[in-house]
Order: C-alpha cells, then structure tokens, then sequence
C-alpha cells in the first residue's frame, strides 16, 4: 500500500489551495472504516490513525511482519529521489498522491537543495485534505508549496490547476510514488503516466515506485486487506516487467528499476540494508 490514493468515488472537486486553513474539516470522513493514508502513517510510526486503521495495518502486519520494513524503505527512496532530481537541476516537482504529511516531504528535501523550488501536491482523499495545512508550509521564502484536490485520472484537470504553479516548459520531476497501485487495471495505469510525462517538456524526471507481486506471503496480505478495504480502496500489485514498462522512453538513471533499498542507497541512513527483500520496486528515469 502507498502512502495514499485518490478515491474514484469521491465527488470530483478541484482546486489549487494557497491556504487550506478556512476549508474546515471534511465531513465526509469515515473514521470507522480503515484508510489507506492512515494505515500508512501507522506503519510509519505516526498518531494519525484510528482502530480501524490500526486493525487492518496489525491484519497484514500479522501476515507480512516486513510491511513496516518497506515503508521506511518507500519514505527513503522518495527522499533520495527528490534529492537527485533538485541535484540534477529540477526546480518544480508534480507529487501526485501525496499521503499524509511526515519526515522530509517532497518540498522540504527539494527546498534544501534549491530554495526557489516550487511543488505541487495532488491527492483527492478527504483525510489527507484535512491534514493538507501542514504540506503547505513553504520552508523558504523564493519556493511554492501547494495542493490539487482532485483525482489524478482527470489528468487535464490536474495540469490545469498545476499551471497556477508551475511553469510547463521546464523540466518538471512527475512522481507516482506507490499511487498507481489504486488502479487496477495496467493498461490504464500505463496511459496515466505516459499522458503526464507527454505534458512535460524535455529534461523532466519521472519518479515512481509500485509493489510487485513476486512474494507469495504479501500477496497474501494483500488479497486479504483488499477483501477488507473494498474495491473502491483497494490496492494492486504489478509485476517487475510492468513497472520497467512505465518508463519506456525515458533515460534511466543508474541503476535502473531496483528494489527501493537497491536504489542509490545512503549508508548512513538507518534502514537501508541492500540484502533486505523489500516488496517494491523503483526507478527514476529523464524524458530526453
């Protein structure tokens, strides 16, 4: 499970918010049904969580005791990746499904390299919604932090609302981090990501990470959250060969499509082992 979703279900409102603090509270929270931002920031450690929440995540805990493992290894892979795309030159950042604020956000690791860099957050899920205040804390002056509510299948509206921000003839670093596995269906997985790296001129990055299905016992837990969750929650796995199949086109950066621990790793990090089986995979690839 990624750190959010969009909810196909939801009632399909967009906008660009400077300032979340006057929306108030969604009503339409449901607090007694597990949620996947939430089941992640369980994982993670963090308090913004609720019972059922915390029964669903101990359920796949139970089944697949390394899920906490690779949600460490997922925060860390973003992190590296944020870095090595503001490294390389990347001034705008497209952040599409961003979960619950945490540790090192795409805007504060990409604000510490480059202060003027500017961040679009998108997600469609009234819980993260409600926690978005704190995303849009800039950590400089000279950058932009905002937030799109809306469901990143209506692609045309999400760049629309981007363009408040960002400035679509320059690179721009797209990130899918764990969110296409919302989508059930590959081939339309595939036509997302390959319709925003279209947006985006020459120079831009793609950064992505799924679950793969090649461990029998995660499949397991899987299966079993998603019989929890319901399909409009559910969350699917993909093989190896799609995931590489995301960036046909793109110039990979070395070392390719790896386990998230295999990608760049920073020993001086707690939690990057490289012999660690980490159920994901990853990669970061140029558009040339």
């Amino acid at each position: 499970m990624p750190r959010s979703q969009t909810n196909p279900s939801s009632s399909g409102k967009d906008r660009l918010m400077g300032d979340v603090e006057s929306q108030g509270r969604p009503a339409d929270i449901d607090f007694d049904r597990p949620n996947s931002a939430r089941i992640w920031n369980y994982w993670m450690g963090g308090k913004d969580n609720y019972p059922a929440d915390q029964a669903a995540g101990d359920a796949v805990i139970a089944v697949f005791p390394g899920i906490t493992t690779w949600a460490r290894h997922a925060r860390q892979f973003i992190i590296r990746s944020v870095r090595y795309m503001a490294e390389s030159g990347v001034r705008q950042f497209l952040d599409i499904g961003t979960g619950f604020p945490t540790d090192q956000n795409t805007h504060e690791v990409a604000q510490e390299v480059t202060p003027e860099a500017r961040i679009v957050y998108v997600d469609n899920d009234p819980v993260v919604l409600a926690h978005a205040r704190a995303l849009l804390t800039n950590t400089t002056n000279v950058g932009v932090t905002t937030y799109v509510d809306s469901d990143f299948r209506d692609i045309d509206r999400v760049i629309g609302m981007a363009r408040g921000a960002l400035n679509f003839d320059e690179p721009i670093g797209v990130m899918f981090m764990g969110s296409l596995g919302h989508v059930e269906d590959y081939d339309e997985a595939l036509a997302i990501v390959r319709s925003y790296m279209d947006a985006v001129p020459s120079g831009s990055y793609l950064a992505h990470y799924e679950a793969i299905n090649t461990d029998p016992v995660y499949r397991q837990a899987l299966d079993d959250f998603n019989a929890e969750a319901g399909a409009a929650w559910g969350y699917y796995a993909r093989t190896p060969e799609q995931i590489g199949q995301l960036f046909d086109g793109l110039e990979l950066v070395d070392p390719g499509v790896v386990r998230l621990n295999q990608w760049r790793p920073n020993p001086a990090k707690v939690g990057n082992g490289q012999n660690i089986d980490v159920v994901s995979m990853g990669a970061v690839g140029r558009k040339p």
